[in-house]
């Protein structure tokens, strides 16, 4: 695991050169955001928009969360989930063509519609799941052809009402293990994009208190303010760890559903507690400045806030965290057994 995650190290790095030039000459920043389409060609030609998904992919999950993190460490406005990881990945499952148009994903309910769809009144095309267990359909439809009522999140971010007329779609029939694992790369690539969102939320947190001067010294020199930014680095560290075992799990060639969903929740519990801690610390440190817009900090709290409320609520993702580990079989089990022996037995032994 150490080697693999020094490499994904060393991937951020790379990547987040991509996004300086772009935060450089960024443009200033609104309420309410939009893809910045400049950017997003210079992704393509660098072959950074489908990096798991299309004919042409060579790379996988390690490097694509290496990318969504420089990504939401910049704050860039481009849907890089939901294009390659969501959309690509279920073309490909799917068996459907693709092609260079912009893609966002979603699950449509009985009467066709899905809400809080990311990207969708950007998007070229939308990537559609709908039907029931054992009777699922895809398709690859026309942003054109579906009625897309816009909104936004908290942040900001488009969160936009999609609806379509199922019953005129020549879907392409997929198994309940597509559509299962569709949710859980989409709960994963939030998972990541928040521990992004946090690292850089430290970042700023360590530069304010290094610069910012109360009674004729850095503030970085008072013990309040060291545990909060201790305080906050520790939990974004935890989150990170977390994240990269799941990504990891995520990585293996045809991954174990069960064993995934396990460390996906493992990750979206840790990781959505340390955006609590981190985001209310951050505005501590940050005091008054950390509040108005001009600040860039709202650009990382905020979307930290709204994306771990996406693909399961904090509240649903502890809940099925429990539930495995206090179940008396599954992956929590598979995991303890073998690191603690063959004496310690099952719940219902």
């Amino acid at each position: 695991m150490s080697e693999i995650m020094r490499v994904d190290g060393d991937l951020e790095r790379l990547f987040r050169d991509v996004f300086t030039d772009w935060r450089d000459t960024r443009p200033a920043a609104t309420l309410q955001v939009s893809v910045d389409r400049d950017l997003w060609r210079t992704l393509e030609e660098l072959g950074l928009t489908r990096l798991t998904s299309g004919e042409e992919a060579a790379a996988g999950w390690v490097e694509a969360a290496a990318l969504l993190r420089a990504a939401a460490g910049a704050a860039a406005p481009v849907p890089l989930a939901e294009h390659d990881l969501l959309a690509g990945w279920l073309l490909d499952r799917a068996g459907l063509p693709g092609s260079g148009a912009l893609r966002t994903g979603c699950l449509l309910d009985q009467d066709g519609s899905a809400e809080r769809v990311p990207w969708a009144a950007s998007a070229d095309a939308i990537v559609v799941i709908w039907g029931e267990q054992g009777a699922w359909k895809a398709a690859d439809v026309p942003a054109s052809a579906a009625a897309i009522e816009p909104s936004h999140d908290l942040a900001g971010q488009p969160r936009d009402t999609v609806r379509v007329a199922v019953e005129s779609l020549a879907g392409v029939e997929i198994g309940d293990d597509v559509v299962r694992e569709y949710s859980l790369r989409g709960a994963l690539a939030r998972t990541v994009q928040i521990t992004g969102a946090m690292d850089r939320i430290v970042e700023l947190c360590l530069r304010h208190a290094s610069e910012r001067r109360q009674f004729g010294r850095p503030i970085t020199r008072f013990q309040a303010v060291q545990h909060l930014i201790a305080e906050a680095a520790s939990e974004c560290a935890l989150a990170m760890a977390a994240t990269d075992a799941a990504v990891l799990e995520a990585a293996s060639p045809g991954p174990d559903l069960d064993s995934l969903e396990f460390a996906v929740a493992a990750a979206r519990s840790v990781t959505g507690h340390a955006a609590s801690v981190v985001v209310r610390n951050a505005h501590q440190v940050h005091g008054a400045i950390g509040t108005t817009f001009e600040h860039r900090l709202h650009e990382f709290t905020k979307p930290a806030l709204a994306w771990r409320s996406e693909f399961g609520s904090m509240h649903e993702w502890d809940a099925r965290l429990t539930a495995l580990i206090l179940g008396s079989s599954g992956p929590a089990w598979d995991m303890a057994v073998p690191a603690y022996g063959t004496s310690l037995s099952r719940a219902d032994d």
